[in-house]
């Protein structure tokens, strides 16, 4: 259906509005198979066959006799009364389904539009806690490097202070260990 759509140039869908229709004739479809791509047609309510080019029909061929009127071009006022009515019936259906056509564009504009300021408001949500968490993440991060240059600080405080007591109490012990020397030296 789609591409005979587009084979025809339309914009509408011929066979929803009914103006066309599958076929399973076998004569039709073999017609139709040996020229893809080619818009084949026949006289309207003939039963000729499917060519590129068709003849128009004749009164003959539609197996109906032509009307009598009694002056070309005029209407008899019963015809004429049945033409108005029927033109204004499909008028009226035309409108009914224009109308129905509009407020169903519109239902699906106002889905779409809810859709959209959904997604919207996701993605809002969504950077808003990133945007929340890496703030969170930077300050805690930022805290963690103050204490680590807080206690290496003290690290280094510690590791002075050890040095000097390791040195003065060594002196003190070399000094010790001197002095027990030179006593047994002497007194040996």
């Amino acid at each position: 259906m789609k591409a005979a759509l587009e084979a025809w140039g339309s914009k509408q869908n011929l066979f929803h509005q009914g103006f066309a229709q599958e076929t399973d004739d076998g004569e039709v479809v073999a017609a139709a198979m040996a020229k893809p791509g080619i818009v084949l047609r026949r006289p309207v309510g003939s039963d000729q066959p499917f060519r590129a080019h068709a003849d128009l029909p004749t009164v003959e061929s539609l197996d109906c006799r032509p009307r009598k009127s009694k002056a070309p071009g005029k209407k008899t006022p019963k015809a004429a009364k049945t033409d108005e009515k029927g033109a204004l019936q499909a008028a009226h259906a035309y409108e009914r389904e224009r109308e129905r056509r509009e407020r169903q564009r519109q239902k699906e504009e106002t889905a779409a539009a809810k859709a959209r300021a959904r997604r919207h408001a996701a993605v809002s949500n969504a950077e808003a806690a990133l945007e929340s968490a890496r703030r969170e993440h930077e300050a805690t991060a930022a805290k963690i490097e103050k204490d680590r240059a807080a206690i290496e600080q003290r690290a280094e405080v510690e590791e002075a202070r050890w040095d000097k007591m390791r040195e003065r109490l060594e002196a003190a012990l070399h000094k010790a260990k001197g002095v027990a020397h030179f006593r047994k030296a002497f007194y040996s």
